[in-house]
């Protein structure tokens, strides 16, 4: 039997930009030509927010945050997610799209607090598990300081973007294994297996339908995923630093999946979300249709909004959805 795969179609602004990309030559693409990608789609969006950027103690140095709280009064305690940039563990920053507006936008529609983490980025001499045992250090932190925050202890999630993503969820296994389970996890495009999956047939066939600059910005994984390990072989990878290699999943937080439609890390979103079925985990998923690789970082585009959207539903839930 012969089956249709569906419609594979870019953003239209996004296609645009991608067209006038593809017709330069790939062998002479650098960085700076991918700029026009990442420019604003539309308007910042407005909030009225305390913002406070701060220094926490971590494992080995300080590890810096940015607390955005709403401006309103604190009637009751609220919910609070622990969120972490994604850069490949070796980039990105609190000031980029998918941390700064990101924060902006779940705190100013959820009515929560968001603690946006800047951990250890990995080089010559800092590997895994450094990111990771800052980001579990920040969760703790958040958890011991609730009622300064004006958080409520029994609904701190921790979520992340990409390489945060990642991390978001090695956390949360360390977590569990600690009695600390977080109140629900919220993963975005995250990469949480080395090496991917195979994609399906229908993934495969998106993926082909890319122009051949844009396979540039995801890279060589395997090289990505060196970096993070270390010395660490790809083959011998420890569940707190790819979660999907966990051979128990039973007992993760109620979980939401976003993954975009253009993307290979898509796979590992999706092989994830089947896992913790298996394991009888809620978990909800999403596909953010017609954009690459690190959507969050496209500020004002619609697929932006709705993800946003989707994750300050969340986090206005009693329950984690």
């Amino acid at each position: 039997m012969t089956t249709t795969q569906p419609p594979h179609k870019l953003h239209p602004q996004l296609a645009q930009r991608m067209g006038e990309l593809s017709a330069k030559p790939v062998e002479g693409l650098t960085a700076r030509d991918f700029e026009p990608l990442v420019e604003p789609y539309g308007p910042y969006e407005g909030w009225e927010l305390a913002i406070d950027g701060r220094e926490i103690p971590g494992p080995r140095t300080p590890i810096p945050v940015r607390v955005y709280r709403p401006a309103g009064p604190n009637v009751s305690p609220r919910s609070c997610l622990v969120w972490l940039h994604g850069g490949a563990w070796v980039g990105g920053d609190l000031d980029m799209p998918e941390a700064h507006e990101t924060a902006r936008g779940i705190a100013g529609r959820a009515d929560a607090v968001v603690v946006s983490v800047d951990y250890r980025l990995c080089s010559k001499d800092v590997h895994f598990p450094a990111p990771h045992d800052d980001v579990v250090a920040a969760f703790r932190w958040v958890r011991e300081h609730a009622a300064e925050l004006g958080v409520d202890p029994a609904r701190i999630a921790i979520g992340g973007a990409s390489a945060g993503g990642n991390l978001a969820a090695g956390a949360t296994l360390h977590l569990r294994d600690e009695g600390e389970t977080p109140w629900q996890a919220l993963l975005i495009y995250p990469a949480l297996h080395a090496p991917l999956p195979d994609p399906s047939d229908e993934l495969a066939a998106a993926l082909a339908e890319l122009p051949a600059a844009i396979g540039l910005l995801t890279g060589n994984l395997d090289q990505v995923f060196g970096t993070y390990l270390g010395d660490l072989p790809i083959e011998t990878a420890p569940p707190y630093a790819f979660p999907g290699l966990a051979k128990d999943l039973s007992g993760f937080p109620p979980t939401y999946i976003d993954n975009d439609e253009f993307d290979p890390l898509r796979s590992s979103g999706e092989r994830f979300t089947d896992q913790l079925r298996a394991a009888g985990v809620d978990v909800e998923q999403a596909l953010s249709a017609g954009v690459v690789h690190g959507h969050l970082n496209l500020v004002g585009l619609d697929a932006v909004h709705a993800t946003l959207d989707r994750m300050s539903a969340r986090m206005r839930g009693a329950d984690g959805m």
